[in-house]
């Protein structure tokens, strides 16, 4: 389920996103503090995740400590899930 989780995330980034289908994020790399995702996106990209997974994250939550990596929002996807 995690891999799922993830290259679900992966997908959604490149291609709504970053506009770079063709691209692969690895799981480490830095999506907020490197500039890829912005202040807006980072709504988005929350909404997607409640709306994909099911799952509820808080406004408080759309920071680099949570949304920062592919691996931290797998984490807390599946977390969630548990």
């Amino acid at each position: 389920m995690t891999e799922e989780i993830s290259s679900t995330l992966n997908t959604y980034i490149v291609t709504q996103i970053l506009k770079q289908p063709r691209r692969n994020l690895r799981m480490d790399e830095p999506l907020l503090t490197s500039g890829l995702v912005d202040s807006f996106n980072l709504v988005d990209l929350g909404l997607f995740v409640e709306d994909k997974f099911g799952v509820r994250i808080e406004d408080t939550e759309l920071n680099p400590d949570t949304f920062n990596t592919l691996e931290q929002l797998t984490v807390l996807i599946q977390s969630r899930l548990s």
